[in-house]
């Protein structure tokens, strides 16, 4: 299969130049060369203008409520561990509301893929502060500079204990695509921070802005420079952070139970 035979027929609801359209186009791509059928696909969102990614894309997917999708994706995972579930949202939906479901995830290790559109505001509700947004910064729609300190999510995911954690840029759709790939592939909890620009509300961290400043990890990062690598922000580094092989929560349950099967649909 191709990545447009995974198209629907509904209408895409973002503004012209979004970064959603490369990461919908990386994903039904990558979707396409693993081979995934769409019966067996299921992609959870919550809300937000990157979770209507679920319409576009042919699975059985949901679209839950802010917040939730990552305990209703794994609701699903766990019940029929043969679906290829993921999950996608924004640094909003994922990281403020739903940051405990997000740290949870982690220390279960369930195999589900979250991928992160990050673009630093809140899109579908005009232009707030989102989590990932630098302290003291302010946008075109904010009365004043933002009062948070930003959230890492890289370095929450690796203190939360992901499995797989990486960075990507939605307007380098082929690296990204190949990202996705991996990520597919990969047994356990991943998370692919995506940096996502919004034409519409950041007129700070435009593509130019973020093409000025990323560059590509040459090799996977040794544990000295594991740390100060997510944490770099003048120069922002690419690629895959932190791999690694781990008993999913699924086995270990079965394991402790006593049980052979692959999933805990019988335990």
């Amino acid at each position: 299969m191709k990545g447009f035979d995974y198209k629907t027929d509904a209408w895409i609801q973002w503004c012209p130049g979004c970064g959603n359209y490369g990461i919908l186009t990386a994903l039904r791509n990558a979707i396409a060369e693993v081979e995934i059928d769409p019966k067996k696909l299921v992609i959870v969102s919550g809300i937000g203008c990157s979770s209507r990614i679920v319409y576009y894309i042919r699975g059985s997917n949901v679209h839950t409520i802010h917040g939730r999708a990552i305990p209703v994706a794994s609701g699903i995972k766990l019940a029929n561990p043969d679906l290829m579930v993921i999950v996608a949202g924004g640094d909003g939906d994922l990281l403020g509301i739903g940051a405990g479901h997000f740290v949870a995830l982690g220390r279960r290790n369930i195999d589900l893929k979250v991928l992160i559109h990050d673009n630093a505001v809140y899109g579908l509700t005009k232009g707030q502060a989102g989590p990932t947004l630098p302290s003291a910064v302010k946008l075109r729609a904010m009365n004043y500079p933002n009062s948070h300190e930003a959230l890492n999510p890289l370095l929450l995911a690796f203190a939360s204990g992901y499995t797989f954690i990486a960075r990507a840029f939605a307007y380098h759709v082929k690296p990204l695509k190949d990202l996705i790939k991996e990520v597919l592939m990969h047994r356990g909890s991943a998370v692919i921070d995506i940096l996502q620009p919004c034409v519409t509300y950041n007129d700070l961290m435009t593509r130019d802005w973020f093409e000025k400043r990323i560059y590509y990890l040459d090799s996977l990062p040794n544990e000295s420079e594991l740390l100060q690598k997510m944490k770099e922000v003048d120069r922002i580094p690419l690629g895959v952070f932190y791999k690694i092989e781990k008993e999913t929560f699924d086995q270990k349950i079965n394991s402790i139970m006593g049980r052979k099967n692959k999933g805990v649909r019988n335990v």
